[in-house]
């Protein structure tokens, strides 16, 4: 299936929606250290439900250490973001791909463009004078998006 890196997330809220997205699709989750929650946060968890059992989820010390565990392929993992020059439905996916997210504050810092390169970043189209979507919506539509891409394999 598919993976979702999340770096340095900030909002257990988030983090519990998207792990209980990533047990509904499917997704494998990967976070990237450091967060500013505990990951037995009740935010977290309420959010989450009781889906956290069936959901894969990986702690992980960098974003290097992420990607690498993944196995994807360097032209194979995308960043969801504002900057992104491609719009999501111009981008085929394929079963395996990758896709990071950065702070929901703040995105992801110039080191980690490095590591991804911004030619990898795709955008979620949005009215012009909008700064960007929450991001558990922003994975939601992503995996969606990919998923509906590969005819919803797995899925019932």
């Amino acid at each position: 299936m598919f993976h979702i890196i999340l770096v340095s997330p900030e909002m257990p809220a988030n983090t519990g929606n998207i792990i209980r997205l990533s047990a509904n699709t499917g997704a494998h989750l990967h976070l990237v250290r450091p967060f500013i929650f505990s990951l037995d946060d009740k935010r977290l968890r309420r959010a989450g439900l009781d889906y956290h059992e069936y959901a894969s989820l990986k702690v992980h010390d960098s974003l290097t250490e992420a990607i690498q565990s993944t196995g994807a392929s360097p032209e194979r993992v995308f960043a969801i973001s504002t900057k992104g020059k491609k719009r999501i439905g111009e981008t085929p996916f394929q079963k395996g791909d990758c896709f990071v997210f950065g702070r929901e504050t703040a995105g992801l810092k110039p080191e980690e463009w490095e590591i991804i390169g911004l030619d990898a970043a795709i955008r979620l189209p949005m009215q012009p004078n909008s700064r960007s979507l929450n991001l558990s919506n922003a994975v939601a539509i992503t995996i969606y998006e990919a998923w509906r891409q590969i005819g919803f394999e797995g899925g019932v």
